[in-house]
């Protein structure tokens, strides 16, 4: 059995989580586990052996920092109205052929990553994010994780400043990174690509089975969870697929929310069809039928199915409009009409 390393401190490049097997130095990071020679980096291409340690090639270099709706991630039970301080850097454990973000997360192996965007201390993130009224910090934009020991520290930072940590993750980290990050992390989006390990092959260089026990891990930890999963017309959109999905979520916790947005034509995929808007009520209508009590839609403004409705009296709560709330109802986390509490983090 071997040791897992916690050679990291506060504000060092060095992984938080690293395995010695025969001679190699395995990233513990994520669900891929490199096993890493001298000067090779992982999948992710941010994450690099040097002698014995593995290193975070870009700790603080931050590339993308933008005030969102917290809408926008998607997640609708946590601080509705509110902004996130949202932040990145290059890299992605994923590979996915669809990706809207494919300049920051798609970089090249022998990128020099390490001179990439600006660097930002974690108590600077969490300033600016106080500056600009900003409720929350969220890692996005890329797979956070691997940037785990920046948004870690910065995680910890914002903590002490009564601010809130969002994770918005192809749930693909290791259950070690998920129990450090679960004390300091309010809530994650999840997306569930697919529910078939070929599509998450083929489609994003992974297997399904981390992304499943991720979203369960973390209902667990009692970090608040919401799933999304944007539907492309002819590979994940099967009446089948959709209710395997919305099943196996009824079964973690029927108050899960899940989003289902639409796909639009990017990167290699570029000759699939957007989504149509009847594809997306149709997966809210099997999620509901499948015992979930909080299904939207998304990325389709037009389409029905972006407001909260209290499952007991089925009265609105909070109505939006992409990704703005035009009324917010709720008093102490309860439905106004019939008191029934309606979870999510709402202070």
């Amino acid at each position: 059995m071997a040791d897992t390393n916690q050679k990291h401190t506060t504000l060092t490049p060095y992984a938080m989580y690293f395995r010695r097997e025969d001679g190699k130095l395995q990233c513990a990071i994520c669900a891929h586990a490199c096993a890493l020679r001298e000067g090779q980096r992982g999948i992710c291409h941010v994450r690099e052996r040097r002698g014995e340690a593995i290193v975070s090639l870009v700790y603080g270099r931050v590339v993308a920092e933008h005030i969102d709706p917290i809408e926008k991630k998607p997640l609708f039970h946590v601080l509705p109205g509110s902004f996130s301080y949202s932040i990145s850097t290059l890299g992605c454990n994923f590979r996915c052929l669809h990706c809207q973000n494919a300049s920051i997360s798609q970089v090249p192996g022998d990128m020099d990553v390490s001179s990439s965007g600006v660097y930002r201390h974690p108590k600077t993130i969490v300033a600016s994010a106080i500056e600009n009224d900003c409720r929350s910090i969220s890692y996005t934009y890329v797979e956070p994780t691997i940037f785990f020991e920046y948004a870690y520290d910065c995680s910890v930072a914002a903590v002490e400043k009564g601010l809130k940590n969002i994770f918005v993750s192809n749930g693909y980290m290791s259950d070690a990174a998920s129990r450090i990050l679960a004390p300091v992390l309010t809530a994650i989006n999840i997306d569930l690509k697919s529910f078939r390990d070929s599509f998450y092959k083929k489609v994003c260089g992974a297997r399904r089975a981390p992304v499943l026990e991720s979203i369960a891990r973390f209902k667990e930890l009692g970090v608040w969870v919401e799933v999304t999963t944007l539907i492309i017309p002819g590979m994940n959109d099967s009446e089948q697929e959709l209710t395997e999905i919305a099943s196996f979520l009824a079964g973690i916790d029927r108050k899960m929310p899940w989003h289902v947005t639409g796909f639009y034509p990017s990167h290699k995929m570029l000759h699939v069809p957007p989504t149509g808007g009847e594809i997306l009520v149709r997966a809210r209508e099997i999620g509901f039928a499948q015992g979930l009590d909080y299904v939207y839609t998304g990325n389709r403004p037009e389409v029905v199915g972006e407001n909260t409705a209290c499952p007991s009296c089925k009265k609105t709560v909070i109505k939006r409009h992409g990704f703005q709330v035009e009324a917010n109802h709720l008093q102490v986390g309860r439905c106004p009409h019939c008191g029934s509490v309606i979870p999510g983090v709402w202070e």
